[in-house]
Formats: structure tokens, sequence, C-alpha cells
């Protein structure tokens, strides 16, 4: 794989030029869309907001996992690099059917989920992941993330297994590879400002100011955005999540602030989805507060809560942190954080689970927590309320069901308490002791524009808007409240694909649409 980033002097042709398709946003989900134009063989600007230095959006930032619907591990086998096919012997993966993933986006948005465009999102999960794989994309099995070992064999859980090589960098820096080889054209530092319109509505391209300051347009056939949500911008996460959201850490792109996905409904297109909820998860609570770490990315989040307990300030918990998978609960666990005392809270683990926890994440560094020989001592470095906490360790580990402890599988080793643990209880009971303290990290808001079946935006009516597509996170209606781990990427992916081949179909008669 060759890190190629284009610069804006090699790649743009002269101002008020003309292209089949233009693309706002240079994450997944606009490379996606990038990709699928030039496929069917139309002229491609991919315009970008940053600097070069921090493009890839909050595709940057992720692991790289995609949540893919599959019916046996032979099916990933023809996507998995060398590394993870010569494991495969010692490895479990259990099967995906498109009808468990359709039931997990029900059941984990509690049925807000848009049906249409969950089938679409569920029934194209797998081909459009081989159709990355076409254009030079590599992928593997996530092992350190997703499975536990138990006797040299790799048992994965939670329905998501596959990831991009070199996770999010690497998801970024092939994407960018495949888009320059095809001959995708690119401008960053282009802040986009407005849509060009056409006497009849049809969008007609967009004006942009360049990394200069300078306003210039580009006239396209037809426009995808793909500009992600409002997550990155304080203002608008009070006005639209609520109070006490302005707090939050933002551990993706400080770019992604809202402007476009305001322009789109300034031109008309339908509000959609859950503007009032978002991805949010464990975060260092030493992390930066506007933007997230380029050189850690997803290292600063810290997922194997399952393993061990929270608690607040005062020392108590609020969570059933073994309810599910990590998967399904971790979106939804950052504003529960966010609710507690100062928006901060502690997971703890002992001697027994700290060599579980996932290595790139609790071994990361700088990272915020402390280490102690005794309950009381970590309380007291932590910052906790000593006797409550005393208390609530003493009550969790009384509580304990007998059961076996597997931690691939639900195994019903619950602590009877309140909040209960569902799964997973192991009693905090042997030294030294382990606590890190985390806060609410905004990945990405669920509100977003409504799109028809071919990601063509569509008005209050219902009409489709001419020349105008939305794919990525500017997409409203497929989450709401909690999300499945990895549907993310597979949506940008899915909805990028799509935007893309049918922005080039609108524009160039003749084309196919497959």
């Amino acid at each position: 794989m060759t890190d190629v980033i284009p610069t804006t002097e090699e790649s743009q042709i002269g101002d008020e030029g003309h292209y089949d398709v233009v693309v706002v946003g240079a994450g997944n989900a606009g490379f996606s869309a990038a990709h699928a134009a030039r496929e069917l063989g139309a002229s491609v600007l991919l315009l970008e907001k940053a600097p070069v230095e921090d493009a890839g959006g909050n595709s940057f930032y992720t692991a790289g996992a995609y949540r893919i619907a599959f019916n046996d591990i032979s099916d990933l086998v023809p996507l998995l690099d060398d590394e993870t096919v010569k494991r495969l012997p010692q490895t479990v993966v259990p099967a995906y059917p498109a009808v468990d993933f359709t039931s997990d986006m029900s059941r984990i948005t509690e049925g807000r989920n848009d049906a249409t465009l969950t089938e679409i999102l569920v029934s194209r999960s797998y081909d459009t992941l081989r159709w990355l794989h076409s254009k030079g994309l590599q992928f593997r099995l996530m092992y350190e993330r997703q499975s536990y070992e138990d006797n040299g064999v790799f048992t994965f859980y939670g329905n998501l297994v596959v990831g991009s090589v070199g996770g999010g960098k690497g998801l970024i820096a092939q994407h960018t590879e495949a888009a320059v080889s095809s001959g995708v054209s690119f401008r960053y530092g282009a802040r986009v400002t407005g849509l060009l319109r056409g006497d009849n509505g049809e969008v007609t391209g967009v004006q942009y100011t360049d990394a200069d300051g300078t306003a210039r347009t580009v006239s396209a056939g037809a426009v995808v955005l793909a500009a992600g949500g409002f997550e990155s911008d304080p203002e608008r996460r009070e006005r639209y999540l609520g109070e006490g959201w302005s707090n939050a850490l933002v551990r993706g792109n400080p770019g992604n602030t809202g402007e476009v996905l305001d322009m789109a409904l300034e031109a008309g297109v339908q509000r959609f989805g859950d503007w009032g909820s978002c991805h949010s998860v464990a975060w260092d609570a030493g992390g930066p507060a506007n933007g997230g770490n380029r050189e850690l990315t997803n290292q600063m989040t810290r997922q194997s809560y399952p393993l061990g307990i929270v608690v607040n300030r005062e020392g108590k918990r609020f969570v059933d942190e073994g309810a599910d998978y990590r998967n399904y609960t971790y979106a939804r666990y950052g504003r529960e954080i966010l609710k507690q005392p100062e928006g901060i809270a502690f997971q703890i683990f002992d001697a027994k689970t700290r060599p579980m926890l996932r290595t790139e994440e609790y071994d990361s560094t700088p990272i915020s927590g402390a280490q102690a020989d005794s309950i009381e001592e970590l309380a007291e470095k932590l910052g906790i309320a000593v006797d409550d906490f005393r208390r609530t360790v003493d009550e969790f580990n009384n509580s304990i069901v007998d059961q076996p402890f597997h931690p691939s599988i639900k195994d019903g080793r619950a602590a009877e308490v309140e909040p209960p643990k569902s799964n997973w209880a192991l009693a905090i009971d042997t030294a030294p002791f382990y606590g890190y303290a985390v806060t609410c990290g905004i990945t990405f808001t669920f509100g977003g524009l409504k799109v028809n079946e071919n990601a063509q935006a569509v008005d209050e009516s219902g009409t489709p808007i001419p020349g105008l597509y939305a794919a990525g996170e500017m997409v409203g209606g497929l989450f709401s409240g909690n999300y499945p781990g990895g549907s993310g990427l597979t949506s940008g992916a899915v909805f990028g694909r799509l935007a893309g081949s049918h922005a080039a179909s609108h524009t160039r008669a003749g084309l196919l649409v497959s």
C-alpha cells in the first residue's frame, strides 16, 4: 500500500471549470461516491474542507470496522489479507445473516430506523465491501478488538469482524490511492459556501472558498454531499442534542460543523431522522476538546468496560456494563457519562481482568488513570468518594451469580444489584486495582437529510431534487439513540456508492447503473 495524498496544485484545473460530478467531503462516503462515479466514466472533483494534512473526515479516526451480513466465514475469505487467512484454522467467526443485521438495526434503535434505508444498507453491505476490495482496499479480521482467545482459539463476538488494514488511517490512504489512480481530481482547503441552482431548481454546482480565501465556483452535472454532521460545533450540539452537549469532547474531525447540512436544508431538502441523538462513547478524559488526536485516533476510546464496572465521582454505578455486547452499547454510553457529575466516570478493573483489556486502548499513552493496591487508595488517586466506592464494590462483589465466565458469549454471569450487570460479572477483589477516567466523546450526529433509494435528496413533499445526492453521516433515518458498531462506515460506502453511481447516470446519458 502506498500513501498517496495529492496536492491541490497537482490536481486542480482552472476556476469556473465543469465536472460531471462534484463530491463534497473526502471521507469514506465521499471517496465511495467518487469511485462509483469514475467507474461509470464521469469526471469527478472531490472538494475537502480540511487541508491535506488533516484530510480523511471522521473515517480517519475510526478503527476501520465494517458491519456486513454474511452466511459463513467462507464468504469473507476472498476479502481478507494473507495474514488473516493463515490464522483462520484457529478462528471461530459466527455467521451474521441479513435477517440478524436487520433485526439488530431495529432492536438497537428501538424501531426508529427507516425500513427502506435499512433494507438497502443490509442487503448491499457484503457486495459493497467486495466492491471496495475490487478498488484495491484491503481488509482483515479484527482479532485485537473483536475476539477473545482461549487455548489458542480466537472467538469473535458481537457480529463485527471485518476491518480495513491499517484502521482508519489505512482506510483513507487506500481510498486516496484508488481515487488518484482512477483520475479523480482534488481540492483541499475548499470550504463549500453554497449550492448553485438552475432555473428549474436543479443543483448545477457549488460555490466554495479555497485555501487562500478566494471565492470560486465550479459547475457540475450533479453534486454529492458527504460532509458529515454537526458534531464538531458546540452551539449546534446544544441546540439540537440538548443542554450540556457543548462539554462533550470531539473524538473525530473538527471540521464537521454542520454548515453543509444547513445549505441542503435551505435548498429545500427534507430534514430527516433523529436530530436529538448521536453516537457518543467512553473517551479518555484527558483528550483534546475540539478534535481528535491524529496520531492516537481511536486508541483514545475505552471500550473494555463490559469486563469491569463503571462508577461516577460519587462512587456509584449508573449503567449495566454487561447489558449486551460492547458493539451494541458503546455508542450510547457516552451520553450516560455526560449526565454524571462533572461529566466524568471511571472504568474499574482488577488484576484478573486487566490482561484482557484491549491493548491498543489501555496500553496507549498518555492515558488518564491510576493503579493502586487497594480500593481505597484507587479512589483517592482518582478523586472518587472513598466510602461510597468501597460500598459499591462490596455490594457488587457479593451479588454475583455463580455462573461460568465466557467473555465471547452472553454468559448470564450477572450481578444482582441496581443497576444490574447482566453478563460478565467478575468480582473486583484482586490487587492491583486499575481505574481509567473517561468522559463523553462524540463521534457523529444521527439527524440528517432525507434521501430516496438512489441516495438522491428529496424535498418536503418527497420529490427528488434534481442533481443533488447525499451519503454518509448526512443521511438521516438509519440510527436513533443507539447504533450497531461498524454500521457507519458500511452506510457511508453503501450510500456513497449509490450516490456516485446515480449522480454519474444523471449527468452522463446512456451510462448503466448496476
